[in-house]
């Protein structure tokens, strides 16, 4: 261990969009040190490291090569870990439709390979899992309506969805999602493991490659910018509210910092009322910013999409004190600055007029 080093964090998946943002905001706290645990398949994640290793700090940055599938070494990368940011996983609804063993090998029996690590480490080390709004399926109770360009809910003094709207586990990703965000939740009532569960929205900004099936607000934007077509499944109406990851980043500090009322929780998180964007709106937001046509073509629906789907954060910012910042135009700016210096490693394997891009 380095000299002056006071707590040593494991983050799965560390070289992925929201974790090397997040090692990022890590590698500023003096005295930690940092494990990346990550089997580097992502496209970007090699850039992501390189990134990285420039950045003050990077001497206490340790990158294993290794898979959350593979409970040895998942064991061997916990041992001394104080706090567990959980964030590897399998992430598109569409690759789990296609091969639902995958996705739950890595999703389900990756996150508990995880939790038993923590458990056994005897460091009884905070962790933290990254969840989905797709736990919700298709959020059939939530009735909406036409309202311009976006559908709005019809229930009078919509703030969002909490907490306590019914579990419906609609695609093999939800399944495998929600049963690793029960584990994570039992394991703090039966293990008394100090574990807290983001069930997340859209999430956008910098570092954010992506791909097809994944990164929706990006790949809008990058397809844009390279005139690629889009297409839409279904009106275009659908409604999603966005966070910025440097704000996701404050809410995972806010929930550690707080962990004696975070322990055992699971919050909804995501850009809230004020950051709700129909994708029609951000297309054409994104028009006006770029000065770039659209390129646009129309599917059917894809089965179990929300129409509407914004997130009550009420309960997070009542335990923690959190609130986010950075606006919808800002996540643009920010991603948009991101393509001008990468743009060159975001489009090395994109089609160059076949890309159809799907709504996360």
């Amino acid at each position: 261990m380095h000299r002056g080093v006071d707590r040593t964090v494991l983050v799965t998946g560390g070289a992925g969009f929201i974790g090397s943002n997040l090692v990022e905001r890590l590698l500023a706290e003096n005295g930690t040190r940092i494990r990346i645990f990550d089997n580097l398949s992502r496209r970007g994640v090699v850039h992501n490291i390189e990134w990285l290793r420039s950045r003050a700090g990077s001497e206490r940055l340790e990158i294993i090569e290794g898979d959350v599938r593979d409970a040895r070494a998942v064991r061997r990368a916990a041992r001394n870990a104080s706090e567990i940011y959980h964030l590897a996983a399998q992430v598109a609804v569409t690759t789990s439709v296609e091969d639902p063993a995958i996705d739950f090998e890595v999703n389900a029996h990756g996150t508990f390979n995880v939790l038993e690590a923590a458990r056994l480490s005897n460091m009884n080390p905070f962790v933290f899992f990254t969840s989905t709004n797709k736990v919700y399926g298709s959020l059939e109770r939530v009735a909406v309506e036409i309202e311009g360009t976006h559908y709005r809910a019809v229930e009078k003094d919509f703030r969002g969805v909490t907490e306590k709207e019914n579990l419906d586990f609609h695609s093999p990703y939800g399944c495998s999602k929600g049963t690793a965000d029960q584990y994570v939740r039992d394991y703090a009532r039966i293990y008394d493991l100090p574990t807290v569960v983001f069930r997340m929205s859209c999430i956008a900004g910098p570092r954010q490659f992506g791909n097809e099936d994944q990164g929706w607000v990006a790949h809008f934007l990058y397809s844009v910018l390279s005139g690629a077509p889009i297409t839409i499944y279904g009106d275009g109406y659908q409604v999603r509210d966005v966070l910025h990851v440097h704000d996701l980043v404050d809410a995972i500090m806010a929930a550690r910092l707080n962990q004696k009322r975070t322990k055992g929780e699971i919050y909804n998180l995501g850009g809230g009322m004020k950051r709700s964007i129909s994708v029609l709106e951000m297309l054409k937001l994104i028009e006006k910013k770029t000065g770039h046509a659209l390129h646009l073509k129309y599917s059917e629906v894809r089965p179990g999409d929300q129409p509407l789907y914004i997130s009550d954060t009420s309960k997070l910012q009542q335990h923690t004190g959190w609130n986010p910042t950075r606006s919808i135009s800002q996540i643009l700016d920010n991603i948009h600055a991101f393509w001008r210096n990468n743009s060159d490693k975001i489009f090395t394997e994109v089609p160059n007029d076949l890309l159809e891009q799907e709504v996360a």
